[in-house]
């Protein structure tokens, strides 16, 4: 099974531990954030990984290989020129995903207990393009889902923006998600793709398609997680180990 980690981010939350290594190379436990995701993918099956890497690339590519690519294969999509956001990561890397089955994206900063394998079952046995582990912790930006949890819309609480390919959406009536940064989908993603420019964000992305295709919400019971996004997550973060 094939999946990807995005771990191109500034990570500029941390400093100062990122002035001098990527986001991706922070310790939580004595471990690495990437450390910690791919035990987490090899675990659930995952034996094919492509990393995005852009801030301290090189870092980042020795640290893998000076670990034997942890026993699977490992390719990385460079993006050391220029950050091309979520949804441009994911389609410069699409040469990876080229088995036609569906695949696993999991952000390099996100520590949680699902279980993922069920996760990509979940989606693999559905007819959604998209599948986004989603759940209800408090946040500023949400995801909005219809009552057959499909992506319908997405709102900023604090700055009352709103966006939703469906003409008079009103946001009242649909259930606000969290997105977790863990997505599985489908390589047949990659056709609505090509008209995108080369940077985009995946969410934008995502809304701009909902209407003729099935995005989808997993919302598993009971999830913790953890955005090791700000120095004080790290203290949450070893809790968690």
């Amino acid at each position: 099974m094939k999946a990807m980690i995005f771990a191109a981010g500034l990570g500029t939350r941390l400093k100062p531990l990122t002035d001098t290594m990527p986001k991706a190379l922070v310790p939580v436990a004595g471990k690495p954030l990437l450390w910690h995701t791919i035990q987490k993918l090899k675990a659930a099956g995952f034996d094919e990984i492509i990393i995005n890497v852009h801030h301290f690339a090189e870092q980042i590519i020795d640290y893998v290989r000076a670990n034997d690519n942890f026993g699977i294969r490992i390719e990385f999509s460079d993006e050391s020129q220029q950050l091309l956001d979520t949804g441009g990561g994911i389609k410069k890397a699409s040469w990876f995903f080229d088995d036609e089955k569906p695949f696993l994206i999991h952000n390099v900063d996100i520590l949680s207990d699902i279980d993922l394998q069920s996760f990509y079952r979940f989606h693999s046995s559905g007819d959604a393009t998209a599948t986004l582990v989603v759940s209800e912790r408090e946040t500023a930006r949400y995801l909005l889902f219809d009552k057959n949890h499909h992506l319908t819309g997405w709102i900023n609480e604090k700055s009352g923006e709103i966006k939703s390919p469906f003409p008079d959406f009103n946001s009242d009536r649909y259930k606000k998600l969290a997105f977790s940064g863990i997505q599985s989908l489908h390589p047949s993603i990659f056709d609505y793709m090509q008209d995108f420019p080369e940077k985009f964000s995946i969410i934008d992305f995502y809304l701009s398609v909902c209407k003729i295709e099935r995005i989808t919400a997993f919302i598993p019971q009971n999830l913790q997680l953890i955005d090791v996004g700000k120095i004080d997550s790290l203290t949450e973060a070893e809790k968690f180990y």
